[in-house]
């Protein structure tokens, strides 16, 4: 079996083997060969007998297989007998190596050690005279040394070492202690004269001590030389009181210039003691003031209140500019804001760095640091915050009384006056509104961005409420008719008339006002909520909610708007009236535009009017058509007429407007289409009206003027032609097929305009 499978496999073995002489003589061609194992006849028993053709050739080369195997195996015997030798030979070698090296390590650590040793003991004797020029050099260098003997204090000998330059170390700080205690006590009088040579080299040593002996150092210097500040300005003194707050920051600078003058080269430079000084009586200031303020808060008075922050944030600016602020640590009310730049389009988009605010009213008021990133702002004018609630109240106060000065100067001077050129425009009082706001927001915000600026946010919706309660909706005309809710899109809808208000031209120019004063009234709220939220802390910003406002003054526009409809409505009523009552059955020919239509400049009810004008001849069709494309062109163009910007009309505005008209214009088309063949007419009225509605229709056929059994058959028909409502639906009149897309519409209002065109 096993010999079948060998067979089986040589013989597919030899049938992948053999290639076509085609390929062979291709492969000959590419890699010629005289190599007898290259020919596609090549027999193996052939050549192998040609090689060995007897048995003893064979044996010989066996013979000469077992030959070369001996040679090998002698060369290997050889290499490891060389390797050997040469181990032998380098290991007295290797072993000087590694003496050399050892040699080298325990000579500089000897040299180490004699260092630390006579480190330590110079060390010990320089510190008991009090040499600490020399010790500061050389406490530096024995710490380095020693740093080399870690991993060997094991040995008693330098652990021994190790724990005399800590017991010097530890005299060291002691007796630095005890010379600045001596030079500085802490009860009495500073030391008189200039600094000290030992004390300037102490503080060169305490550099290489522990920290906290620069620290304890620090603090007892920092607390003797304020000692006299905490004495001056007690509690109950009459100095410490708000009104006398000058003469804390006048003490502090005649201070520092006298340390600078007798001990600012006793002090390394890198500590900062100028900066740390003022900073510590910062921090006594803000805590002493806090007190004082605790127990006399009743006194505290707006006009004292601003007087102390401005004197405080003016102080927190000098300090910016004398030091950089490197030795604060965790400050309480620190903190950088950044400024972005402000376009000026309304008072919260002006630059607040440049206004000028001069008037006597203001003096007394904070003004900004100069330096945008203070990072001394607030060190010691936090301490203000609990008590802003009194500045808070006294804005409260000021703008209910501003809001009187409005109410009593409109009912005095009344609003702007038709015929000149404030007649319509935005009342005066509200960019006052708005001014004084950003007044109290800068403000607010330089004496905190916390929880009072939120009261601030309070204050201020409550009185643009009133602004808009007050000032606006309290002066709008009443009227007199009860159809409110019109808006743009009834003008364009069917409604039977009714008498409404019509207002004189004065009352018209104060709904104007009013209307163009809500608009900037709810731009500039938008705007002063932003404001608000970039002033205010991050983690309040989610507090600050000016929608409700915005709202209310979407209201007073709403309800101007419906003012002026209202009276545009009465206005229009006589015009489209003596539209319906035209015979326009009798019109012969057709003007460019008819002057009674013309003279209604407004949509009220024109399709129920259209309906009414009956019967229509085609003429008379054509005639209504032209007029209702100019009254569509007057009611496009109506928001920018008398306008000295050229702007375009609102897109929604305009969408109503095309929608509403091109379907008066396409009931004047299908008015205009001859009603035979009846299928015909019933499809083209579908196709543009799509109104599903049969009393439509009737109105249609009424305005054709047909009797009304052909009214009977054309219904039946349109009944019949109506598309097949939807499955599910309430079967109602309305087709079934979508209102006409945008497409469509522009479409159809082209084929309008080359027909008028045409006409024309």
């Amino acid at each position: 079996m096993m010999e079948e499978e060998e067979f089986e496999f040589a013989e597919d073995l030899e049938a992948i083997l053999h290639l076509t002489p085609e390929v062979q003589l291709a492969i000959e061609q590419v890699f010629p060969s005289q190599d007898p194992l290259d020919r596609a006849d090549f027999n193996a028993v052939e050549y192998i007998n040609t090689l060995f053709p007897t048995e003893q050739a064979l044996e010989e080369a066996q013979i000469a297989i077992q030959q070369l195997f001996g040679k090998i195996k002698d060369i290997k015997d050889k290499a490891e007998k060389s390797e050997q030798m040469v181990k032998e030979i380098t290991r007295d070698i290797k072993q000087l190596d590694h003496a050399k090296r050892h040699l080298t390590t325990s000579i500089t650590t000897l040299n180490h050690l004699h260092m630390l040793a006579g480190g330590v003991d110079s060390l010990e004797a320089m510190t008991r005279k009090r040499q600490y020029g020399e010790v500061a050099n050389l406490l530096q260098g024995v710490v380095n040394v020693l740093e080399h003997f870690h991993k060997y204090m094991s040995i008693p000998q330098i652990r021994q070492l190790s724990e005399r330059v800590k017991a010097a170390q530890s005299e060291l700080g002691t007796q630095i202690l005890a010379d600045f205690e001596e030079a500085f006590p802490s009860q009495g009088s500073k030391r008189p004269g200039g600094p000290s040579n030992v004390l300037r080299d102490a503080c060169l040593v305490a550099n290489v001590l522990d920290p906290r002996i620069k620290q304890e150092i620090i603090k007892k210097f920092i607390r003797q030389h304020l000692s006299e500040y905490l004495v001056l300005f007690q509690e109950n003194q009459d100095v410490a009181w708000l009104d006398k707050i000058d003469r804390r920051y006048a003490w502090i600078k005649r201070q520092l210039v006298d340390y600078e003058e007798k001990y600012g080269r006793m002090f390394p430079e890198e500590w900062s003691m100028t900066e740390r000084i003022a900073v510590e009586f910062c921090h006594i200031t803000r805590v002493e003031l806090a007190k004082v303020m605790r127990t006399r808060a009743k006194e505290i008075e707006v006009k004292l209140l601003l007087f102390a922050i401005q004197r405080t944030t003016n102080f927190e600016g000098l300090l910016a500019k004398r030091f950089t602020g490197c030795t604060l640590t965790d400050i309480p009310g620190v903190r950088k804001r950044p400024e972005s730049p402000l376009e000026p389009t309304n008072p919260f988009l002006e630059d607040e760095s440049s206004e000028d605010v001069g008037t006597e009213k203001d003096e007394d008021l904070p003004r900004k640091p100069k330096a945008p990133d203070n990072p001394f702002h607030g060190i010691v004018s936090k301490c203000f915050e609990p008590h802003l609630y009194v500045y808070i109240e006294s804005q409260d106060k000021n703008l209910g009384e501003l809001i009187d000065r409005f109410v009593a100067d409109f009912r005095a001077q009344g609003p702007p006056k038709a015929g000149t050129e404030e007649g319509g425009a935005v009342l005066p009082s509200c960019a006052d509104l708005f001014v004084y706001y950003k007044k109290c927001m800068v403000q607010c915000s330089q004496l905190s961005t916390g929880e009072p600026m939120i009261a601030l946010t309070t204050i201020f919706q409550k009185f643009l409420r009133e602004y808009a309660w007050k000032i606006l909706s309290g002066n709008l005309p009443k009227s007199s008719s009860n159809s409110g809710g019109l808006t743009i899109s009834s003008l364009l809808k069917e409604k039977e008339g009714s008498e409404a208000a019509k207002f004189t031209v004065d009352e018209l120019c104060l709904i104007c006002s009013i209307l163009s004063t809500a608009e900037y009234c709810l731009a500039t709220t938008q705007q002063l909520e932003e404001k608000l939220k970039e002033k205010v802390d991050k983690i309040l910003m989610e507090r600050i909610n000016l929608t409700g406002e915005m709202d209310t003054f979407s209201t007073v526009i709403s309800n101007s708007i419906q003012l002026l409809v209202q009276d545009l409505d009465a206005a229009c009523d006589p015009a489209l009236t003596a539209m319906s009552k035209v015979r326009h059955a009798c019109t012969h020919s057709a003007h460019d535009r008819c002057l009674r239509v013309l003279n209604a400049v407004a949509e009220c009810g024109f399709i129920n009017h259209l309906f009414r004008c009956k019967p229509i001849s085609m003429v008379g069709a054509e005639q209504l058509l032209l007029d209702t494309h100019s009254l569509k062109t007057v009611l496009l163009d109506l928001p920018s007429i008398g306008s000295q910007v050229l702007r375009k009309a609102p897109a929604s505005y305009t969408k109503i407007v095309v929608k509403g008209m091109t379907r008066a214009e396409m009931i004047l088309k299908v008015v205009m289409a001859p009603h035979e063949p009846p299928v015909v007419f019933v499809d083209n009225y579908i196709k543009l009206l799509a109104d599903g509605n049969p009393e439509t229709f009737q109105k249609i056929l009424d305005m054709k003027g047909l009797k009304r059994s052909e009214q009977s058959s054309m219904l039946e028909l349109f009944r019949q032609r109506l598309p097949t409502p939807p499955s599910g639906g309430d079967g109602g009149p309305s087709l079934s097929f979508s209102a006409p897309t945008p497409e469509q519409e522009s479409s159809r209002i082209r084929k309008l305009e080359k027909l008028i065109k045409k006409r024309l």
